[in-house]
């Protein structure tokens, strides 16, 4: 047995320049790290996430959160490394809260992924490997990409609404291929937005998606639909959007300079699926707009997935399950605030037959934990971004490194 000696925490930045926590556990074989994203457009719902409040870092900082971990060292020091359960239930018992404000999820998350890949060195396993361990999984998959190509909503400075245009990859019988078919569109699309618009139009926004002067949906949809077409790829690559509605719902919905109710949405989701061949939205209403996720999810046949309205939270999962109001969950540990309840999370979905996707944040690091926690889950999607800024070609990377390895021992 290898046990924990003592955790530290340091504050450091995320992509967007704003200050996240990283945790390092020392055990008796070596230490082990790390880091915990934080989102832009974040549910109401997610687990706690502790800021300063105060004056340094536009009250950004995370001080507090790295003060709490001389409390959780304390806590969990002698404790065994490949308990994972019992870890994150011993931070779980020690915060208190239904939502972990007093410790904070970023630290107790922090503490949980760090955890995990000491315990995946003291078993002598890749890091996908243990998490399949913990999950009961022990088929390896590598998942489809979700690749966010134009930006919009929260995450860009232009006036589109909707939050995603994403590609997917499916059809392709290797990651690597799968990858170089979206890395090829996104080139392509940056030719086609060059030509169109001029240099100008090519800067990223937060998760690498090109974030052109666009004016409404269709115009977005369209751009990569020529791109998609030009670089060879119909029937091959698909179209997703993460609409991220909470953003724009203010009693009514505001998009693309109309304003919608809950059913006319409905019918503008309609017919972008009928004209687009989109094949997923996430969060297309309110993230309390029950009714909106039950009729899109029973009258559409795509993938609806559930991201603000779910939280990455068993309670919630279980009541969209009842009222039968979406058939994908999007994985989000930062929104829970251990792996232990983010397998939880994963299993109830897969259980009832839904997918799950396990994703990225807009705020994030080049920790690459969610690529191994993709493949350990088998759960076969990853968000992951654009091919394009290191926090997010990491995870991509990573993909790669865990599908050689795969192919090699099986």
């Amino acid at each position: 047995m290898s046990s924990i000696r003592y955790v530290i925490a340091r504050e450091i930045l995320d992509s967007r320049g704003i200050p996240t926590i990283e945790a390092e556990i020392f055990t008796n074989s070596g230490s082990y790290t790390a880091d915990v994203p934080s989102g832009t457009s974040s549910g109401i719902h997610e687990a706690f996430e502790l800021r300063d409040n105060k004056s340094r870092y536009s009250g950004k900082g995370v001080k507090l959160a790295v003060k709490n971990m001389e409390k959780i060292s304390h806590k969990i020091t002698g404790m065994d490394v490949t308990n994972q359960k019992g870890i994150d239930n011993a931070l779980i018992a020690m915060d208190g809260t239904e939502n972990k404000s007093k410790l904070g999820a970023n630290a107790i998350l922090a503490v949980s992924l760090a955890a995990a890949r000491a315990g995946a060195a003291e078993s002598k396993l890749k890091l996908y490997e243990y998490i399949g361990t913990l999950s009961g999984n022990k088929k390896f998959t590598l998942p489809v990409p979700y690749m966010n190509i134009i930006n919009g909503g929260m995450h860009a400075g232009s006036e589109l609404s909707i939050q995603e245009f994403l590609i997917v990859p499916k059809n392709f019988q290797t990651f690597s291929r799968a990858l170089r078919a979206g890395t090829e569109i996104y080139s392509d699309l940056k030719k086609i937005i060059l030509a169109r618009y001029g240099n100008f139009a090519i800067n990223v926004g937060y998760e690498g998606g090109f974030v052109p002067p666009l004016q409404n949906t269709e115009e977005a949809l369209q751009l990569i639909q020529k791109a998609i077409n030009s670089s060879g790829y119909s029937g091959k690559v698909f179209i997703a959007m993460d609409a991220a509605a909470s953003s724009f719902y203010h009693e009514k919905y505001f998009l693309d300079r109309k304003i919608y109710s809950s059913d006319q949405l409905l019918e503008f989701y309609r017919k972008l699926v009928q004209d687009y061949g989109i094949i997923s939205i996430e969060d297309p209403f309110d993230e309390d707009d029950w009714n909106g996720f039950s009729k899109i999810t029973q009258e559409i046949p795509i993938q609806v997935v559930g991201d603000d309205l779910l939280s990455t939270n068993v309670k919630r999962i279980q009541e969209a399950l009842n009222k039968k109001a979406c058939n994908c969950l999007l994985l989000k540990a930062n929104q829970i605030g251990t792996l232990t309840e983010t397998i939880e999370a994963a299993k109830l979905a897969m259980k009832n037959n839904w997918r799950v996707i396990v994703s990225h944040r807009s705020g994030d690091t080049s920790d690459s934990f969610i690529a191994d926690l993709a493949v350990g889950l088998g759960c076969g999607q990853i968000k992951a971004g654009a091919p394009c800024r290191g926090e997010r070609t990491e995870k991509y990377n990573q993909l790669l490194r865990i599908s050689e390895h795969i192919k090699i021992f099986g």
